[in-house]
Order: structure tokens, then C-alpha cells, then sequence
């Protein structure tokens, strides 16, 4: 077992997840990197262990159970312990629900929230053993339902109610269990999103140049583990709408529709 705190973060290969393994390899943790792209991982690594020797990357997809299993296995057979698990992996769609087909909200779960269940169940023994921290990236779309977002926010939903019963069923073992809530953030998660056939949207129907960080995101993240916070919401648009929305439910639903109609291409228009 080494001598320094070990975290694991899924989707890292890119965006959030790329920013947090380097954010958490400059506070000196002991990285374990999971996606499903090991030419990117590896790539990755290489960079981190110029000043990071403790840097382990694993092939996994979160939606398949025995590819979780493996990455806890994995990260104990290597590090010999779990203190962090971030649950960052995910896939956003973009596209009406009567026009959508029924798999592309079922890809959506089995990774935004599955995947997260998954890596949970076989890290959880082991992260209690270090009152340790479960993290969920989640979304302002887990607070409210964005219009051509359905099987995305539906995710979301789902995976902070779930967070929210391990934090209550493990209170008495000091688990720290964070919600991670970014507003728009400057990430590829756009350009691969699903539109209602299944396929890749490519292209990201927002200014990208006007959003949060990735680098940001994680940064606050990092923070938030240290003060052992329970929920984060980023963005002062995502701070605003989280609040108005407990006492402007419909105003706020309006402005959602607005916002999201305004879109390059949107399904709304």
C-alpha cells in the first residue's frame, strides 16, 4: 500500500476527467485512470509520470459490470487502496423524446448512471475502510428537466438520488459523498452526444469559448473533496436556475425552453 491518498476517475481521457487526473496528479494523489480508450490513457499517463510515478490506467467501459470489477481489482492489486472514487464517466444526447429510439435512453442510463452504480459496488468496502469520497458528476440537468435532454436528465436524476442514499445509509462510517453539478462546460461531451437515431452529434451546438473550464470544474472539485462538501453547483447561470427554480418552478421552465431553442439545429426550433 503506498503512502498517499489513491483516487479513481472514470471517463478520463478527455474533458473533466482529463482535467481532474491532472489536477489530482499535481496535489500528489495516486491516479487510476478508466475509459475506454487505453491509446488515450496511455498517452496521458506518459505525461503524468514525468512528476507522477503513481499513475496506473485501465481499460474499462462503466456500462459493462465486469469491466468495473476489474478496475477496483485492479486499482487494489496495484495501489492497495481506494480513497476517492469519481464518478465522471457520461454521454449526453440531444434530441425530442417522441422522435428518439428507445436504446439511445437505455446507452444513456447504462453509462450516467449505471456506470456509476457499477464502479460504486466494488470500490464502496474499500474507500469506507479510508472514509474515503464518492463523487458524482452530475449536472444542472439533475435538478431540472431540459428540454431534448430526456434520457439525460432522467441519468442524472437517478444518479443523485442514489448518491444521496449512500450518504444517509453510510453517515455513521464518515463516507463523504459529493454531488458535482457543472453548468455548461467547455468539454467534448457535446460533439459526442447521441441525437434520435443513435448516432454521434459531431458538432457542438454552443460558443464552447464562453463556458467554464474543465480545468475549472476540477479545481472546484478537488476543493470540494478537502472541505468534504455536499453538493456543488457551478456557473452563476447554474446557481441562478437551481434557486429560482424552487420558487419559480414554470418561469423558470420557460426560460429553459428559450434557452435551449436558441441552439444551432435544435430539435425545439
Amino acid at each position: 500500500m503506498i503512502n498517499k491518498k489513491v483516487v479513481i476517475i472514470t471517463g478520463a481521457s478527455s474533458g473533466i476527467g482529463l482535467a481532474c487526473a491532472k489536477e489530482f496528479s499535481y496535489r500528489g494523489y495516486g491516479i487510476v485512470m478508466a475509459a475506454r480508450s487505453i491509446e488515450k490513457l496511455t498517452s496521458i499517463e506518459q505525461e503524468l509520470k514525468i512528476d507522477n510515478p503513481y499513475v496506473l490506467s485501465v481499460k474499462a467501459d462503466v456500462s459493462i459490470e465486469e469491466d468495473c470489477k476489474k478496475l477496483i481489482d485492479e486499482t487494489i492489486k496495484h495501489f492497495g487502496r481506494i480513497d476517492v472514487l469519481i464518478n465522471n464517466a457520461g454521454i449526453s444526447m440531444r434530441a425530442l423524446f417522441i422522435d428518439v429510439e428507445i436504446n439511445v435512453l437505455h446507452s444513456l442510463m447504462n453509462t450516467n448512471f449505471w456506470g456509476a452504480v457499477n464502479c460504486t459496488k466494488y470500490a464502496l468496502p474499500h474507500i469506507l475502510e479510508q472514509k474515503g469520497s464518492v463523487v458524482g458528476v452530475s449536472s444542472i440537468a439533475g435538478f431540472m428537466g431540459l428540454p431534448g435532454r430526456t434520457g439525460y436528465s432522467a441519468s442524472k436524476f437517478a444518479l443523485q438520488g442514489f448518491l444521496e442514499t449512500i450518504r444517509i445509509e453510510h453517515r455513521q462510517q464518515q463516507l463523504h459523498v459529493m454531488i458535482v453539478a457543472p453548468g455548461f462546460t467547455a468539454s467534448n461531451i457535446r460533439k459526442t452526444a447521441l441525437v434520435a437515431d443513435g448516432s454521434m452529434q459531431g458538432e457542438s451546438p454552443r460558443d464552447e469559448k464562453k463556458m467554464m473550464t474543465s480545468e475549472k470544474v476540477a479545481y472546484y472539485l478537488h476543493r470540494g473533496i478537502v472541505k468534504r462538501k455536499r453538493q456543488i453547483v457551478l456557473t452563476v447561470q447554474g446557481k441562478l436556475a437551481v434557486f429560482l427554480r424552487k420558487f419559480f418552478p414554470g418561469l423558470i421552465d420557460y426560460f429553459e425552453y428559450l434557452e435551449m431553442k436558441k441552439e444551432a439545429n435544435s430539435p425545439l426550433s
